[in-house]
Order: C-alpha cells, then sequence, then structure tokens
C-alpha cells in the first residue's frame, strides 16, 4: 500500500467545542482512506480526546501524535488583564506536541495549570510554564492568531525575530517550527512571506498545515454554522467570525504538495516530525495515586499509626507500633466482654483463665488485622486506604456526610 508523504499536525476535532466540527470515529476513518501514516490532533486548550483517538489509530494502523494548541497569556497566566498590542489581547495560540513521554507528562501538566491557575475568557499557560516544561516537547508557532503571526501583522518585525529566537533558544532548534498555511486569507499571505523570510534569515525550519476543522471541504458550512453558535451569533451577521470556506478540511497529501510546491521542506518537515513523536499508552499496567508520607516514614508506617487510633476508638483498645508490629496493652475482662471476638470462659473460671480470654480476645482482632495489612501491602493498596481516609477526613470536618 501506498503511503501518503505528508502528515497533518494541526487538527482540531469535536473536542475543540463549537470549533472543532471533525467527529473522532469520521476523521480516523478519512485519514486511513487518505493513506495518511500518522496524524496530531491539537484541540484548542484540552486534551480530552487523546486517549480515544490513540486507540482508534492504533486499530486503523497509523500514528497518533498527540498535540494541543494552547492559550498562551502575553504577560502572566495569573493576571486577569489584557496585555499586548492596543492591551486587547487576553491570550496567543501555540501548537505543542508531544514527542515522547515525557513531553506527554509536560504537556498534561501544563493543560492542568492552565485551568486550574490561568483561566481568563480561556485556559492559559505562560512562558513560565513553558520554561519549566519544555522537555520532550515540539513547538509549531501555530495560525494567525500566534504570536509570531500577530507581531508580523501589526508590523512588529524587530519584536517578532526577537520572539522567534526566545522560542529556539528554549525548545531548540530541532524542536521549534515556523508554522506557514495556505487558506486564502490575506493576512496569512502577508505572514507567510515574512515566515519564510525569518526562516531563511535564522535557520528556522518551516512546517506546513491546515489547521483543519472539518473533514471534507463540503462541511464548510455546517462548520460556519458551529461557529455561529460557539460565538452566538447568526449568519446573517455581517460582522460575525467567519473562516474562509472549504479550507479547513483534511487536504490529502497531494494536495498539501500542490499548495507548498516553493517550500517542499515544509513538506518534508511534517514527516520528520511524525517520526520522532512516538507516545505510546500502557493500558495494561494498573497506576495507582500515591499517597506521600512525612520524611522518615512509609505508607504503611503511617497506616499503621491511623489503625492504632482506630483501636482506641473502636475497641477501647491501646495498640501502638514501632513501624512493623502491633504491640497491645491487656484490656480490663469488662472491657474484653465488649469486643466481638470475645469467647467467655468455662462457667467457674477464674481470674487467669478470663484474663487469657481477654487477651485472645484482642489477639484475635490484631491477628486479622496483621492479615489484612499484609493483603493491602502486597496488592499496593496502601496508598489507596491513606487516600481515602483523607477525603473521608475532609469531608466529616467540612460538615459532609
Amino acid at each position: 500500500m501506498a503511503v501518503a508523504d505528508f502528515v497533518h499536525l494541526h487538527v482540531h476535532t469535536e473536542f475543540s467545542l463549537l470549533d472543532g466540527a471533525c467527529r473522532l470515529d469520521k476523521l480516523v476513518e478519512r485519514v486511513k482512506e487518505l493513506e495518511f501514516p500518522a496524524m496530531a490532533i491539537t484541540d484548542h486548550g484540552v486534551m480530552f480526546g487523546a486517549v480515544d483517538f490513540y486507540k482508534m489509530a492504533q486499530s486503523a494502523g497509523f500514528k497518533a501524535i498527540i498535540g494541543c494548541e494552547v492559550y498562551v497569556a502575553p504577560g502572566s497566566r495569573l493576571d486577569r488583564k489584557a496585555q499586548g498590542i492596543g492591551s486587547k489581547i487576553h491570550y496567543n495560540h501555540l501548537v505543542l506536541l508531544a514527542e515522547n513521554e515525557t513531553g506527554y507528562k509536560n504537556l498534561i501538566r501544563m493543560v492542568s495549570d492552565a485551568w486550574m491557575e490561568g483561566y481568563y475568557y480561556k485556559p492559559r499557560i505562560d512562558k513560565e510554564l513553558l520554561e519549566r516544561h519544555h522537555e520532550g516537547i515540539i513547538a509549531l508557532s501555530a495560525c494567525l492568531a500566534g504570536e509570531i503571526p500577530q507581531l508580523i501583522l501589526n508590523g512588529n518585525l524587530k519584536e517578532a525575530r526577537e520572539a522567534v529566537k526566545w522560542y529556539v533558544d528554549l525548545f531548540g532548534p530541532d524542536h521549534y517550527y515556523l508554522e506557514i498555511q495556505q487558506n486564502g486569507i490575506p493576512d496569512q499571505l502577508k505572514v507567510n512571506a515574512e515566515l519564510i523570510k525569518i526562516a531563511r534569515e535564522m535557520n528556522v525550519k518551516l512546517v506546513a498545515t491546515n489547521d483543519v476543522h472539518y473533514i471534507n471541504k463540503e462541511d464548510s458550512h455546517a462548520h460556519d454554522v458551529l461557529i455561529c453558535i460557539g460565538t452566538q451569533t447568526t449568519i446573517d451577521d455581517p460582522k460575525r467570525l467567519t473562516y474562509a470556506p472549504e479550507q479547513f478540511y483534511l487536504r490529502s497529501a497531494e494536495e498539501m504538495k500542490a499548495l507548498f510546491a516553493d517550500t517542499p521542506d515544509a513538506i518534508a518537515n511534517t514527516l520528520d516530525i511524525a517520526e520522532r513523536c512516538n507516545v505510546d499508552f500502557d493500558f495494561k499496567t494498573l497506576h495507582y495515586p500515591e499517597w506521600t508520607p512525612p520524611p522518615g516514614k512509609t505508607t504503611m508506617n503511617c497506616l499503621k499509626e491511623l489503625l492504632c487510633e482506630g483501636f482506641k476508638v473502636r475497641y477501647n483498645i491501646d495498640v501502638t507500633t514501632d513501624g512493623e508490629e502491633l504491640h497491645y496493652t491487656p484490656m480490663t475482662i469488662e472491657d474484653a466482654r465488649r469486643l466481638p471476638s470475645w469467647k467467655e470462659p468455662a462457667e467457674g473460671a477464674g481470674e487467669e483463665e478470663l484474663r487469657a480470654a481477654a487477651n485472645a480476645a484482642v489477639e484475635l482482632i490484631i491477628a486479622r488485622v496483621n492479615k489484612e495489612l499484609g493483603v493491602i501491602a502486597q496488592t499496593k493498596f496502601t496508598s489507596y486506604f491513606l487516600i481515602v481516609d483523607d477525603i473521608v477526613h475532609f469531608a466529616h470536618s467540612h460538615g459532609i456526610n
């Protein structure tokens, strides 16, 4: 079977909510029909579709590249005000692709922080996060909403070059690409010309994308309607957000090569990037969350300490631990008789027999606990029990039943 010599690296699926119109199942079918060896998904600010896409791509026989088109705050992600040109910019776009497992972990870390710390109109990262979590990631300069294209469109050509240098210095010359598109938008032609000029001047690599938002050319109108829903307007509104019609679909490799005939390196680089991106999901190994014990202790030490507290509350048994063994203080016969494990000695038993019965009742409970602890340790569930204890403690302390 012939394999297409181009790979789409900028694709929005149904998980780019109210913007992407590519249903994953139909998208995967079309990728297979066009014989692409790989494809990336780069949804806006989210990675909801990564796992489903990976599974579908595996079944269809092509490589899944996991990415995200993130929103980058012009200043700090913690700022809640517009900045930049005309003080109207809340964020710029940047395409990030996971090259390996480290990159995937860094990508999900940044996307999580964007939602938890940087949300302002959109979930935003910033350059501080990029500095901390750029390892294992390949970056593309993105569409017209990217930082570099915006600087170019506003005539800030020196600042555009300074920004390119910042990204190249951070990611490395083999991990940062200037993204060019051919979509019929006049501003795109202006940006392309300057990006190509910068690439040649600064020895930065180019990459061709189509910023895919729908699968087939004829889906353009349906996508237009989707954009109207997302922006709460109608088709008849002349001021509404529009995409150039019949441009942002999953073009074939031949179509892409024809569009970028003057920059064949931008096409070839898609294959190079695809070959380098290798993230495999392990669905067989169980990955439990880990509970972090205080310094000098293990999770089992901490669980046993909680058990000692529970012995006192539940059974009024004084139990201590040295970190390994459980030790108990003998109970009174009266208290021992309240234990569910108490077995009454024969009638007329003396003090010694009653004391032995009390100790036996306690030892039976401790033996059962030790057996359960062994099972917990063997199945590696210690952290799970401690996490559940934290949840229950939080609920009780906040009046939650």
